[in-house]
């Protein structure tokens, strides 16, 4: 960890309020209030940084560049916050990887210190546990991916310790993992069933991201002396089903009924988001930096979506490989997602009548429409490099295809009821055709459909790969990312590839089990040379709640 920057960060972030449904994301420089002089009525000030400017360089790039380029859902060849992870030719200087890592150690640290100021304050033991829970959802979220993408990394719980310490071993990534379920338990256990505020996280949160990760961790459990072991652990299939349920069963997020709707602006948090981003409208690249949500400059293919020069999209486009994915019905979702030809958006460019894509009839590329939403005259809360758009880190048909594939677990098939309720439910609203027995392959068309560049195939193809991995490997084998090729158009959701006109041919980097992890980045190799030594175990000071689901 490069403490300089992580120090600053911290210093930074504890330096900003952000406060209410209308004023949450309201940025007001104000003292840092510490100690016993901390009240109850100072918390939520302090955990509201929690929701954007730790995560900033993080979600810049490397959320869909690693997400779904990884994942080959995208490729741009000229863009290095992409092209890097689709051709697996990245290192511990590629720049995405780079902040990505300091971004989830600023939301570590920042937890970090948030926890302990919280218990410093005067606050009652109640509001204590709330506050702390918050951070703690926040610290167990980015330990997840820590171990997903690094597997060994350095657990911390005192900013101190890395002051006093930079040079510091790895810690286990089976440590790693059940470091981040202690603390999304802690936050499911004490966080409130309401959230106090619009936008902020709830226990049905922590249960939602528990049923993510316990459903990762079966696999990695039973993967570690065989990673093509083919099974996963029953103990924690129960607990990630038993978790959805819980969110299932008891919140309040419903599924919003027409899709294209969860990426308007105006719906920000909306019924169905259980954790997003919260960016701050209206501000720009100049006035913002560090809180706004700068997606939509890196998807738009043309100024006539942003109203200014910050559209840089037009080499940022879908993968043939994904583009066959889509079932010939699945025009809703396909639509939503990637711009075709012939396909209309009426809320963008609304002074014009709306968006036509016209882009060459006959050859075409499809670009990015999930995350672009328009210009300032679309929408007030838009800005250049702004497009004021909350980004997704779960979403309740998340927890719906958790649950199906809980129940699935280790069969080849599965004709559950329950399961196959909820299964439907996400197919229902994109109006497609029921099943009446799932499999494996059906929930991943699901996810990689439903979620497609919003950051999650490759988590997915990742918690695969613990105990399959041979089968994952020859999946991505096989989406030939060598080549790349203009697609015949026929209509909008039905295209194949020109092969007779290949665009660009490329060197891809060896597919095979190195592919998923990533590398330290160099940087802090340098600063801390024990990064390449073995880790060491974690000592844990606490026990694990066990009445979750009593």
């Amino acid at each position: 960890m490069n403490t300089k920057k992580l120090i600053y960060s911290i210093t930074v972030a504890l330096t900003l309020s952000l406060s209410s449904c209308s004023d949450f994301l309201e940025i007001t420089p104000r003292n840092v209030v510490t100690g016993s002089s901390l009240t109850a009525e100072n918390l939520s000030a302090l955990t509201s940084p929690l929701y954007n400017i730790v995560w900033a360089d993080f979600n810049s790039q490397f959320y869909y560049g690693l997400g779904d380029g990884a994942s080959y859902n995208l490729y741009a060849p000229y863009s290095n916050y992409i092209y890097p992870f689709a051709d697996f030719s990245v290192t511990g200087l590629t720049g995405p990887l780079v902040n990505a890592w300091s971004s989830f150690y600023q939301v570590v640290q920042q937890a970090n210190k948030i926890i302990i100021s919280v218990n410093e304050s005067s606050a009652s033991q109640d509001a204590k546990n709330q506050y702390i829970g918050e951070a703690r959802f926040m610290r167990g979220t980015a330990y997840w991916y820590l171990a997903s993408l690094w597997g060994n990394v350095i657990i911390s719980e005192d900013p101190a310790q890395t002051v006093s310490n930079p040079l510091m071993n790895t810690h286990r990534s089976s440590d790693v993992f059940e470091f981040a379920i202690r603390d999304l338990e802690f936050a499911a256990k004490y966080l409130p069933e309401n959230p106090p505020q619009a936008g902020r996280i709830d226990r049905y949160a922590a249960f939602g991201m528990l049923s993510r990760v316990y459903l990762a961790y079966s696999g990695f459990v039973s993967g570690q002396s065989n990673p093509n072991s083919g099974t996963r652990d029953s103990e924690y299939l129960d607990l990630a089903k038993k978790a959805a349920e819980k969110v299932i069963g008891e919140s309040k997020y419903r599924l919003m009924d027409n899709y294209p709707d969860l990426f308007k602006v105006e719906n920000n948090n909306n019924s169905e988001s259980v954790f997003a981003f919260q960016w701050v409208p209206g501000m720009n690249s100049s006035t913002g930096w560090g809180v706004i949500n700068n997606h939509q400059a890196y998807f738009a293919y043309s100024s006539e979506i942003t109203g200014d020069d910050a559209a840089w999209g037009d080499w940022t486009r879908a993968t043939y490989d994904v583009i066959k994915e889509y079932a010939l019905a699945d025009t809703i979702r396909r639509r939503a997602t990637w711009m075709g030809y012939g396909d209309f958006y009426p809320e963008i460019n609304k002074a014009n009548g709306g968006l036509l894509c016209e882009r060459s009839n006959g050859q075409q590329y499809l670009n990015v429409k999930k995350g672009v939403v328009g210009s300032t005259k679309d929408n007030p809360a838009i800005a250049r490099m702004n497009s004021a758009l909350n980004t997704y880190m779960l979403r309740l048909a998340e927890v719906y295809l958790n649950y199906a594939e809980a129940i699935l677990g280790n069969s080849a098939a599965t004709t559950d009821v329950n399961a196959l309720l909820y299964f439907n439910k996400v197919r229902y609203r994109a109006k497609m055709p029921e099943k009446s027995s799932i499999s494996y392959e059906d929930i991943r068309y699901e996810r990689r459909v439903e979620f497609c560049m919003e950051g999650q195939y490759w988590y997915d193809l990742i918690s695969r790969s613990y105990y399959k991995r041979q089968d994952v490997i020859e999946y991505l084998i096989a989406q030939h990312r060598e080549i790349i090729v203009p697609f015949l158009f026929e209509s909008p959701n039905n295209l194949s590839p020109d092969t007779s006109r290949d665009e660009a041919s490329r060197a891809i980097g060896n597919i095979d089990a190195s592919v998923f992890l990533l590398p330290y980045p160099s940087d802090e190799v340098i600063q801390n040379p024990l990064l390449r030594e073995a880790p060491i175990p974690y000592q844990f000071t606490e026990e694990r709640i066990t009445d979750l689901f009593n």
